[in-house]
């Protein structure tokens, strides 16, 4: 019995090498699949964050634009607002010249809108009454004195605050 145990012996030590031979091998197998998997979830992870931090200084970009866009357009409304102000205290003052001084603005007016003299001054039914005839008789004096045409008083009127129309058929120059 000695032989046979021995050869059980020796087919349980091959069989034990055998068993820590492939345990080696499995466990060598686990460490290179997991390394490998570490490399390329480390990979993933890069790639990831990469695309992230792209994705962010896109948006940053784009909210900058859109911030610049915002502030000119504030800045724009802000400049029109005083144009439109200073237009406005502008026609103030105009509207409120004394009557000798509006005509001879209007006719001046009238005559580098009108160097041929032709046309028909439209004012507002109150410019009309109070100097509509004065300033087309003033500017009539200096295109006669140039020996150009003459201009005319309409007899139409439109609303407007102050200066006229200059109609010469189809063409109105304000």
């Amino acid at each position: 019995m000695d032989g046979i145990e021995r050869i059980a012996a020796r087919i349980r030590e091959d069989a034990e090498q055998e068993i820590a031979r492939m345990n080696q091998e499995a466990t060598e197998q686990v460490e290179a699949i997991q390394a490998q998997a570490q490399a390329q979830a480390s990979r993933e992870r890069e790639e990831i964050l990469a695309r992230g931090r792209r994705a962010a200084d896109e948006r940053l970009e784009r909210l900058k634009s859109a911030a610049l866009m915002q502030r000119r357009t504030l800045e724009l409304g802000a400049r029109q607002e005083v144009l439109a102000e200073a237009f406005e205290k502008a026609l103030d003052q105009l509207c409120s010249l004394p009557d000798e001084k509006m005509v001879s603005l209007l006719a001046s007016l009238a005559l580098q809108a009108a160097p041929g003299g032709r046309g028909r001054l439209i004012f507002s039914p109150q410019g009309r009454a109070q100097i509509g005839a004065a300033v087309v008789a003033k500017a009539n004096e200096a295109l006669a004195a140039r020996g150009a045409g003459a201009l005319a008083l309409a007899q139409e009127t439109r609303p407007l605050r102050g200066g006229f129309i200059l109609a010469d058929g189809p063409v109105e120059v304000n």
